[in-house]
């Protein structure tokens, strides 16, 4: 039992050595992250009645790049599923963008900002098919290194687009608004 004490406190000790090594920095490094959370979506139309929505669940994960201390290149897909008054929808979001991340005196947070275009691609049940469309996003987070490739990231992102068309076999039945907030929780491992 003393050994294992002795071996957690010294894993402890050395994953917050190297985490603050190299948390304030991420010019040169490439990584991966993981994400799940949640999703409030707007309202949309069906034909002259309001289809309200219910929360859902967002998940997916991406690539980062860091161009230099600052800035990092991002491309995320996240898949978002949630149910509304009129049918279930889905929406694939991949995102291109970028972000600019803080360095600050504790060295193992780095918040961030970020903003970029996306491309949904939505489908929906019933029947029904939803146009595709293009749209921007505005986002912030921020990742707590617990090791020098190892960090936890929680992120808040605003998406923005256009209304598409919501399509049956007689044509045009509604509107999807793609508008929509989410926050989502997960991992960044970074391979360098």
């Amino acid at each position: 039992m003393k050994r294992l004490l002795v071996l957690a406190c010294a894993t402890a000790a050395l994953s917050m050595t190297t985490g603050a090594a190299m948390a304030d920095s991420i010019k040169g490094k490439a990584g991966i992250t993981g994400r799940v959370g949640f999703l409030i979506p707007a309202d949309g139309e069906i034909g002259p009645f309001k289809n309200d929505t219910d929360a859902g669940i967002i998940g997916g994960g991406g690539f980062i790049f860091g161009i230099d201390n600052h800035f990092a290149a991002e491309v995320d897909v996240t898949r978002s599923a949630f149910e509304s008054q009129f049918g279930d929808f889905g929406v694939t979001n991949i995102a291109l963008g970028a972000q600019y991340r803080f360095a600050l005196e504790q060295p193992k947070l780095v918040p961030y900002v970020g903003a970029g275009l996306d491309i949904l691609i939505i489908d929906a049940d019933q029947g029904r098919t939803v146009d595709t469309t293009a749209g921007v996003h505005a986002s912030g987070g921020v990742d707590y290194f617990l090791m020098k490739q190892l960090a936890l990231t929680t992120e808040a992102k605003l998406v923005v687009a256009p209304d598409t068309d919501i399509n049956n076999s007689t044509g045009k039945v509604g509107n999807f608004d793609p508008l929509a907030f989410s926050t989502t929780f997960g991992v960044r491992y970074f391979f360098n």
